[in-house]
């Protein structure tokens, strides 16, 4: 057998299902697991005469790679990449190539870019979305790191991804953490579509009374519309599937929901970098709160919500609930992008948005129909600052304020929780405003900790401080952060 084009770590299910994929694109794949058994029953099953060893060590699993090395890890983000990282090292050759396929974080991503490069190899870390399906049949895939190492993994990996308009759904985004960090606002924007689909669900259920089976036939027709997504889509299949008694089986699972921190990464990078991520954030924390559930089930027997009403036209309402979802799902990905521009001016990353949008397009779990309008917005002015000033986008979100403000004043009038559509709009009036009042906050600041202000009438830069109370001095803190 010829040496293997690439060599994988971890055969768990994405893992696994990458290696599949590759030998299917004409690729020889070396495999290795931590549990020797793994590799054997793999070998000898569902990988059986195709072009894929085995290796029992990672000693043998370099021996078997054509040069320059390619070592992908498909492991548990956090220590254990490192532990392989520092086992994979000594067993490789200037020039070779490891590769983290997991979901890590971006600064673990930065550190280990540098420590591999030190020891004269090259790193990429790449996000991979799509699950088990994607990883299979055609993920999309975010590389960053070494730019050295792209032109050596460029074949494989734009072969595995998937396809959309003929083009593979992965490019080159940037150095070192780069592409993890792509990876991160990605599923940040997955948590925030989730849970707006959620809370349609939830208001159609609670305010309207609709069935399963009713919820169903309103997903499939919006999937055949401007909502048309891969997770409205499975929200429809899902909507459909009975239990053994007939029942809908969505109505038997236990609504509290889990999480793997990816979400909660997005938001404290939005807070480091001064970006307001709102609906994102709104997501995690809703994930929080569904956790909760004996302390909600306690809650409820305390007071009683407002009386819900049942005076709504069904088919109108149905209306506004699938405006009011578009329009919070621009904001949700208005805000993913205005994160990783500012992220991009932290780092030093020159990262292509309308690229990016072109990524997502086939094979991650946010892929849908309206990201080729993203790329289109991007192509049209690459300093962009924000979605919702684009011509195309302004203009869906005008058409949609009177559905979506009936929606969240039903929500917030009946007392069916909705926070990731009140907070999306509150971000869309907030954007808009004028003049907030934080001019009364920066007051406040001043008068208790002498942290000065802007004045309207003079030019930005000059800064001011008042002795409120007459018992003060003149002396102000000298830190103003915007």
């Amino acid at each position: 057998m010829k040496k293997a084009d690439i060599g994988l770590v971890g055969l768990a299910v994405m893992g696994e299902n990458l290696v599949m994929n590759m030998e299917s694109k004409g690729f020889a794949v070396a495999v290795f697991n931590r549990s020797a058994d793994k590799v054997t029953n793999f070998i000898n099953g569902r990988a059986k005469g195709r072009n894929i060893v085995g290796a029992y060590s990672i000693q043998e699993l370099a021996e078997h790679l054509a040069k320059p090395r390619k070592v992908m890890l498909m492991v548990k983000a956090g220590k254990p990449v490192d532990d392989f990282i520092d086992l994979i090292i000594p067993c490789l050759e200037p020039g070779d190539i490891i590769i983290d396929g997991g979901n890590s974080h971006s600064p673990d991503t930065i550190r280990r870019t540098k420590h591999v490069e030190s020891k004269g190899l090259l790193f990429i870390g790449t996000g991979v979305s799509g699950g088990e399906e994607g990883a299979l049949l055609g993920p999309s895939i975010m590389p960053g790191g070494s730019p050295e190492a792209w032109e050596h993994v460029k074949p494989i990996f734009q072969s595995i991804a998937a396809r959309a308009d003929g083009s593979p759904c992965c490019d080159w985004v940037g150095s070192d953490g780069a592409g993890h960090f792509v990876k991160m606002v990605h599923n940040g924007i997955e948590y925030g579509d989730m849970q707006l689909i959620c809370e349609a669900y939830h208001l159609m259920k609670d305010l309207l009374a609709m069935t399963a089976g009713e919820m169903h036939e309103v997903f499939a027709e919006w999937n055949g519309g401007e909502l048309d997504s891969y997770l409205i889509e499975i929200t429809r299949d899902i909507l459909a599937v009975k239990d053994t008694d007939g029942a809908p089986l969505v109505d038997k699972i236990l609504d509290t929901a889990g999480q793997k921190g990816t979400g909660k990464w997005t938001s404290v990078a939005a807070l480091d970098e001064g970006v307001p991520l709102t609906l994102i954030s709104e997501s995690v924390f809703s994930r929080c709160l569904s956790a909760m559930k004996d302390e909600r089930v306690a809650a409820s027997k305390m007071s009683a919500p407002p009386q819900i009403r049942r005076d709504f036209d069904r088919k109108a309402f149905v209306h506004d609930i699938g405006k009011a979802l578009y329009a919070s799902k621009i904001v949700s990905y208005a805000q993913g992008f205005a994160l990783m521009r500012a992220a991009a001016e932290t780092y030093g990353w020159k990262l292509g948005f309308g690229n990016i949008a072109l990524l997502w397009r086939g094979g991650c779990i946010i892929r849908s129909v309206f990201l080729g309008k993203i790329k289109e917005a991007f192509d049209e002015n690459p300093d962009l600052p924000n979605l919702l000033v684009n011509p195309y986008f302004h203009e869906i979100m005008t058409q949609s304020q009177a559905s979506w403000r009936r929606v969240c004043s039903a929500a917030l009038t009946c007392g069916v929780p909705a926070p990731a559509f009140v907070s999306s709009l509150s971000y869309y009036d907030g954007y808009r405003c004028v003049r907030l009042p934080a001019n009364l906050l920066q007051a406040q600041r001043d008068y208790f900790g002498a942290h000065t202000y802007e004045r309207v009438d003079r030019p930005r830069g000059e800064f001011f401080h008042t002795n409120w109370t007459g018992r003060g001095g003149d002396t102000s803190a000298s830190a103003y952060i915007v």
